[in-house]
């Protein structure tokens, strides 16, 4: 028997659907934003974007600061300020490679890889219990709908 797709929704169900889709990854943006805030105003608290960057630093190694925009996905401005905020809180360092005095080097200090590690320990932990009545298929099915929306995002 040949596979089959599910029969689409009707129109009313699927506009509703994506309207509640829109509405939750403005709620996830706002959720950021609040984040963001926190990392301003509270010692310790880490931006999505900081968090980028030390998981970033910790998967590759050393980064020169255009490498760490493209893997935080943000611009070289925006990772210069968030290279100073990540160095004064003792993160990271910045280090010019020999024979180049106009690249920078951003690394990893040990206090930022603790850093990583405890907060990714605490974001599985945090995921595990939040969605752990969804397998493995539904998790991999909201992976690609946040891709796509990133996507679409990106194009607006």
């Amino acid at each position: 028997m040949p596979d089959q797709q599910p029969a689409p929704a009707p129109a009313p169900a699927r506009d509703q659907a994506l309207d509640r889709l829109a509405r939750a990854a403005y709620s996830l943006s706002a959720a950021d934003s609040r984040l963001r805030g926190r990392a301003t105003r509270t010692p310790g608290a880490l931006s999505l974007t900081h968090a980028r960057a030390l998981r970033a630093l910790a998967e590759t190694g050393p980064l020169s600061v255009g490498r760490l925009a493209a893997a935080t996905e943000t611009t070289g401005a925006a990772t210069t300020q968030l290279v100073n905020g990540l160095a004064a809180a003792g993160y990271v360092t910045r280090e010019r490679p020999e024979g180049d005095k106009r690249s920078v080097l951003v690394a990893l200090t040990d206090a930022g890889r603790e850093r990583h590690t405890d907060r990714q320990g605490a974001l599985t932990e945090a995921l595990d219990t939040a969605l752990a009545h969804h397998d493995v298929q539904a998790l991999e099915a909201a992976t690609d709908v946040l891709r796509r929306l990133a996507a679409i995002y990106d194009r607006l």
